[in-house]
């Protein structure tokens, strides 16, 4: 007790002592002033950029105070946006700002040159954000800065020359940015960098030789840019380096074997050169590698025998390559590898008998191994996949692997040369689902991961992927959104996607061989669509079917139009000769890598494959063993039965040939291009006995009805009425053109039926109706946005210019209209009513006593002297392309006087330099440009001569901006000679232009008039071939 109150004297003191410190210290930092210029620059950009300062460093408006000085930590959260600043002029009284840091604020906007007056700046980071226009040549002002990030933004333009005068620079990223040109050689001043990060900048090019000064660094990352030539050999000099990174550029090869210099390398990421044979033999003394990939680069000659020398190797990808002879033991025995990726090489012999128990995830599928399994592979948690090898599947203990493994050997034996499918539909990385168009996806959303492969137990169809997200903590390889998806029908298709990081494969096995068509689909929903950093990713990749590049570089947003959540889907021809379909997407290194994470390498949503043929096979599973002995009793009791029924059949079709054949289809036998030919009955039960309820319109030969056939197809029977005088004639002429024509743009037929007096045509069913009710049907209207409009304008003149150009057959359609155009599922159009646009040859342009066509659409050369070339259809098609962006038919009597004729308004609005105003005003966004370039189009292709209008291959060029659009001056002679309000009309007083609401497959009934005597040569009273003729559908 005596020693106490010394105690609370010594305690008191140093209460006072701290106190005073404080105090002192508070003093100091309210006398601190930052510079007032600094201040105004900072003030300035953070208003331009919608931004605050943060009151941790902002206090009583003094910037320099706070965490601006204290001991806080650049990299520290709280510090976002912030500065940190140094206070030594004048005595500490006046403070500097010497670090800027604006991380993954979305801001949006240039760069103020305001910026590079902080010459006081030793760090500066703008990553993550969406800051736009050219780097300005002033950044060389900032010469103290040691650290620069302009990381994932949109900037874009040349990189300036003046970056080589930051000489203190230790680190600089322009990674995820839209610069152009080639690296300034001028950036081999900056010797002191250890760390240049420039991943999908945007630029391209050689290697500067001046880069061999930059000795210090330690980390390069140029992956997805476009640099060319070959990988220098200087690069052999960076002694320090410790990771490298050269994946989806332009190099070419070979590997430089200078580069078995870079000892310290730990991380070394080499992949798709072209050209030049590499081999292996630069890596013996990279003794510190952690992660090696050296996939797809042309590498031949053996695996070396000497990775077991590798201590700290954890992954190595030499997969894509030529790589030959037997895997090395040592390789299976490295106590540190965990994936081992060895896939599409020509590796020979057995698998290592022993293996690391850390080595879980081997990729060895393309290569020529064979034998038995080995007892570790029934391992857990091992991930093996051995696709297309030659392994003894039979005598193998293959149980404890996935099931199916036999059926993914070398050429697929499972049902080879014995078929028993013709289709299969998978919905990828997600559940079952019967989309809107009746097909069934089957679920797929099996766990995969970096070496799996899975086969159905149907052994219908199956999947093999590979590859690792190296960036990726816990990496996942599908993706899940509850967002609705424009485009489509069927949202759920879209809410689920398999990913993958390198290789994913979907196979179709059993298949009766024959040519398919096959539906890809395809929506992005990582890469978001505002304009933040997150929509700045890309993800890019290759897509194969039966070994053909059919996509390169395909970017799913960018194929949207820059839309996330938008269905995409893409349609092929493939022909299966072997019995199976393999469809292969394949990252090849290019597009961002984690921009947000997540989106490197290929995705998709849903796989379908249908024939183009008609199928001769059940379509369905084999019968399982226990069933087998009720299989062939069934059979045997079949036989009898259909023996007794065979003979009885014989008889009745004798006697039926005996009977006169008054009404038989001669002409259709003879036909070389002979579709599939279905029975009445078959069609009766799939119409339901043509019931009113499934018609789906009147057209000029008669009604159309949906049905659906008994593999499930859906399609629309249009059944001739034997009414109709020319019925038969037309009836051979569309089955004869229709069958030598296909085009995804065109309207396929699947076959026929001609029994007796019955003439039927069995077409694809298309559940969006035609665009004319997409377009004008009031509520009851489809909601078609800017993009679909343009993809719709262009598919139509595709299939026209298929037409015309193309095709073995040269076509004209001569009623191009909105109601002969059908949408698809995912709005794809095709063009229908083309079957009985008779072929003609280049003498016969003139026509006799019919013209076929709508009121509207018609060409004046056409309607008024029957004068017939394709330049009609690129009238009609003028007209159908300025309905598209109008929204509204082209004559419209309820509108006011001036917007009646749509030409005419849409000539008024173009002389006033007003065409916007055309615009649908059910779309709240579009593209400006675009849409005077269609409106341009629009009114180029209804020009009067038809020298004037543009062929329809020119269209396309124009639509797709290939090719500019020729500038249109006056009106059309038709527009200011004619009076539209007058009561007479130059059309026939019998003329009908009534039609059905409720139908996508009927159009007006043609219209005819007599020709001109003078520009008629052929007979009015005498059929001829050349003849063209009318018809409504």
């Amino acid at each position: 007790m005596a020693g106490s109150p010394s105690v609370c004297c010594i305690a008191f003191y140093f209460v006072c002592l701290f106190g005073l410190v404080g105090i002192a210290q508070a003093q100091n930092q309210t006398n601190i002033t930052t510079d007032p210029s600094e201040a105004r620059v900072l003030n300035s950009i953070f208003q331009q950029w919608g931004i605050s300062a943060s009151d941790q460093w902002n206090i009583s408006g003094e910037l320099c105070t706070g965490a601006a000085i204290d001991s806080t930590g650049f990299d520290s959260p709280t510090l976002n946006p912030g500065i940190k600043c140094e206070c030594s002029d004048n005595n500490g009284s006046t403070c500097h700002i010497t670090q800027l840091k604006v991380f993954g604020q979305d801001v949006v906007g240039v760069i103020p040159d305001e910026l590079w007056n902080l010459n006081f700046l030793f760090n500066l980071d703008l990553r993550q954000n969406y800051l736009t226009g050219p780097l300005s040549a002033s950044v060389g002002n900032l010469t103290r800065l040691k650290y620069l990030s302009f990381g994932t933004n949109a900037l874009s333009g040349e990189l300036p020359k003046e970056l080589g005068k930051l000489t203190n620079l230790m680190s600089l990223s322009i990674v995820g940015n839209d610069f152009s040109g080639s690296l300034p050689s001028e950036l081999g001043n900056l010797t002191k960098l250890e760390q240049f990060y420039f991943d999908s900048s945007g630029v391209g090019g050689g290697i500067p030789s001046t880069f061999a000064a930059l000795k210090n660094l330690k980390i390069v990352r140029a992956s997805d840019t476009e640099l060319t030539g070959s990988i220098p050999d200087f690069i052999g000099n960076w002694s320090k380096l410790t990771l490298l990174r050269f994946q989806g550029n332009s190099f070419e090869g070979p590997i430089p074997s200078s580069f078995s210099k870079l000892t310290s390398l730990s991380d070394l990421l080499i992949s798709d050169l072209s050209n030049g044979s590499s081999s292996l033999e630069f890596l013996k003394n990279m003794k510190s590698l952690k992660i090696l990939v050296l996939r797809n680069n042309n590498i031949s000659g053996s695996i070396p025998a000497i990775t077991w020398e590798y201590q700290s190797l954890e992954h190595l990808d030499l997969s894509f390559n030529n790589l030959t002879g037997q895997i090395p033991d040592s390789l299976f025995n490295s106590s540190s590898l965990s994936f081992l990726f060895l896939g599409n090489n020509k590796l020979t012999g057995t698998l290592p008998a022993q293996k690391s128990t850390s080595l879980l995830n081997i990729d060895l599928s393309y290569n020529e191994l064979s034998g038995s399994f080995p007892s570790w592979v029934s391992q857990q948690d091992l991930q093996l996949n051995l696709v297309a090898n030659n392994f003894t599947i039979a005598t193998s203990n293959s149980s404890v692997l996935p099931s199916g493994l036999s059926c993914l050997q070398r050429n697929f034996p499972c049902h080879r040369d014995s078929p028993i499918y013709y289709n299969f539909a998978i919905k990828c990385g997600g559940p079952e689902i019967k989309s809107s168009n009746r097909i069934v996806y089957e679920w797929e959303n099996e766990t995969l991961g970096p070496a799996t492969y899975y086969v159905t137990n149907s052994n219908r169809w199956a999947v093999s992927n590979v590859g690792r997200f190296i960036d990726r903590t816990n990496p996942q390889y599908a993706s899940f959104s509850s967002s609705q998806f424009t485009n489509t029908l069927d949202s759920e298709l879209f809410q689920t996607a398999r990913i993958s990081a390198g290789s994913l494969r979907y196979y179709g096995l059993g298949l009766e061989n024959g040519n398919y068509n096959v539906s890809l689909q395809f929506a992005e929903i990582a890469i978001l669509n505002p304009r933040t950093w997150k929509s700045l990713g890309r993800r890019v990749f290759d897509v194969y079917i039966q070994g053909n590049l059919v996509l390169k570089d395909f970017n799913i947003k960018k194929e949207a139009g820059g839309a996330s959540f938008r269905a995409v889907q893409k349609e092929f021809q493939a022909q299966v000769s072997e019995n199976y379909l393999e469809i292969h997407l394949f990252w090849a290194g290019k597009g961002t890598c984690c921009v947000p994470e997540g989106t490197t390498g290929p995705s998709i949503s849903a796989i379908s494959a249908t024939p183009d043929f008609y199928p001769t096979v059940s379509n369905n599973p084999p019968t399982s063993k226990k069933n087998r002995t009720g299989f062939i009793v069934g059979i045997v009791v079949a036989v009898g039965v259909v023996s007794i029924l065979s003979v009885f059949a014989l008889y009745c079709f004798v006697q039926r040939r005996k009977r006169p054949h008054s009404n038989e289809d001669e002409e259709l036998l003879g036909m070389d291009a002979r579709p599939y030919t279905f029975s009445y009955a078959e069609l009766r039960a799939a119409t339901e006995d043509f019931s009113p309820a499934n018609k789906l319109g009147e057209g000029g030969f008669g009604p159309v009805y949906k049905g659906t056939l008994n593999d499930g197809r859906v399609v629309a029977v249009k059944q001739l009425s034997v009414a109709s005088h020319q019925g038969k004639r037309q009836f051979v002429a569309e089955i004869a053109t229709i069958s030598a024509v296909q085009h995804r743009n065109l309207v396929k037929l699947y076959g026929c039926c001609i029994e007796g007096d019955k003439r039927l045509l069995v077409y694809e069913y298309h559940e969006n109706k035609s665009l004319d009710q997409a377009l004008f049907a009031g509520k009851r209207s489809l909601y078609l946005d800017w993009p679909t409009r343009c993809d719709i304008c262009l598919g139509v003149a595709r299939g026209l210019a298929y037409l015309h150009e193309e095709s073995r057959l040269r076509i004209v359609h001569r009623d191009v209209k909105a109601s002969n155009i059908l949408l698809d599922s995912v709005f794809n159009p095709k063009i229908s009513d083309f079957g009985l646009a008779k072929l003609y040859d280049d003498k016969m342009t003139h026509i006799s006593t019919r013209v076929a066509g709508t009121i509207g659409y018609l060409a004046p050369e056409y309607a008024m002297r029957g004068h017939l070339t394709e330049k009609a259809d690129v009238f009609g098609f003028g007209v159908v392309a300025l309905e598209i962006i109008s929204g509204r038919p082209n004559s419209d009597s309820s509108l006011e006087e001036e917007k009646i004729y749509l030409l005419e308004w849409a000539w008024q609005l173009h002389e006033n330099n007003r065409e916007v105003e055309l615009v649908d005003s059910n779309l709240s966004e579009f593209n400006e440009e675009e849409v005077k370039r269609v409106i341009g189009i629009g009114l180029l292709c209804t020009q009067t001569s038809p020298m004037m209008r543009p062929s329809m291959s020119r269209v396309v060029a124009m639509l797709s901006g290939d090719m500019e659009v020729s500038t249109v001056t006056s009106r059309p002679g038709y527009l200011t000679d004619w009076k539209f309000n007058d009561t007479t009309s130059f059309m026939s007083s019998d003329t009908s232009t009534s039609q059905n609401a409720n139908s996508h497959y009927n159009s007006a009934t043609s219209t005819s008039m007599v020709a001109d005597a003078d520009h008629s040569p052929v007979s009015t009273t005498r059929p001829m071939l050349h003849e063209i003729i009318g018809e409504g559908r």
